[in-house]
């Protein structure tokens, strides 16, 4: 009986160890400054170096040249450097679309905060494109409606130079839009645009809703750093300029 009493006391504790969790009662943490006193270790700077001198040679070599220097910070309403990279990717992406669709691509629109760098005068280089443009972001083109480019125009006058080619916008003195037209014409309605962006702005980055919802989408698998590596290989010299393309009169 003492047996089966036992028995029965060690399967309930055993139970009762299942059921049991352990439970977080205390959090420590203490912060690792990273500083020059940290000696480097020289088995790893070795073993990197030549991984190191390879891609300083391939970010450094020169692809083009800037007579001058170009800011995105030089214009309200246009940029010569947004300018540059909105006609670089209409340039280089509308061959692909054109390719795998049969399609024009009718504008370009991409973000102001998108370029984060400087294109520094003097020698362009690889370097240049990846300080311009450290991201990731992809071209994709959307088909949008006449309603929804007219969205995208009501946006735009806000004034902040957004990189745009193939379109042009005039806003008067009070910010409304005097004319609006994309290939040289007045939006159509019951018209479908093909504009091409990037992908952070077509999932609604920027508060650019009127690209989140197109009738259809094309993913080129182009990114624009890239865009920029070939558009710098094929120019000889590097002088966008401002233009009326977005201006206030």
């Amino acid at each position: 009986m003492i047996r089966i009493f036992l028995s029965l006391v060690l399967i309930i504790s055993l139970l009762g160890c299942k059921d049991s969790q352990a439970t977080l009662t205390h959090i420590e943490g203490h912060q690792l400054p990273v500083t020059d006193s940290i000696q480097a270790n020289q088995d790893v700077l070795d073993y990197i170096a030549p991984y190191r001198k390879r891609i300083d040679e391939e970010m450094g070599a020169v692809l083009a040249y800037a007579p001058q220097s170009l800011s995105k910070k030089e214009g309200l309403y246009n940029t010569a450097l947004g300018n540059m990279m909105a006609d670089a990717v209409f340039e280089l992406s509308n061959p692909v679309f054109k390719k795998r669709t049969g399609k024009n691509i009718d504008a370009v629109l991409l973000n102001h905060g998108g370029i984060r760098s400087t294109l520094n005068a003097g020698d362009v280089t690889m370097r240049s494109a990846f300080d311009i443009m450290p991201f990731e972001n992809s071209v994709v083109v959307v088909e949008l409606t006449s309603d929804q480019v007219n969205k995208m125009f009501d946006y735009l006058k806000s004034g902040t130079a957004h990189p745009i080619s193939n379109m042009q916008l005039v806003i008067d003195k009070k910010n409304e839009i005097k004319t609006a037209t994309i290939n040289g014409k007045p939006v159509e309605n019951g018209k479908t645009y093909f504009i091409a962006t990037n992908d952070y702005l077509q999932q609604g980055g920027d508060h650019m809703t009127f690209l989140s919802e197109p009738l259809s989408m094309d993913v080129l698998d182009y990114k624009i750093r890239n865009i920029l590596v070939d558009y710098f290989k094929e120019q000889d010299t590097i002088a966008p300029v401002r233009d009326n393309r977005f201006i206030k009169e």
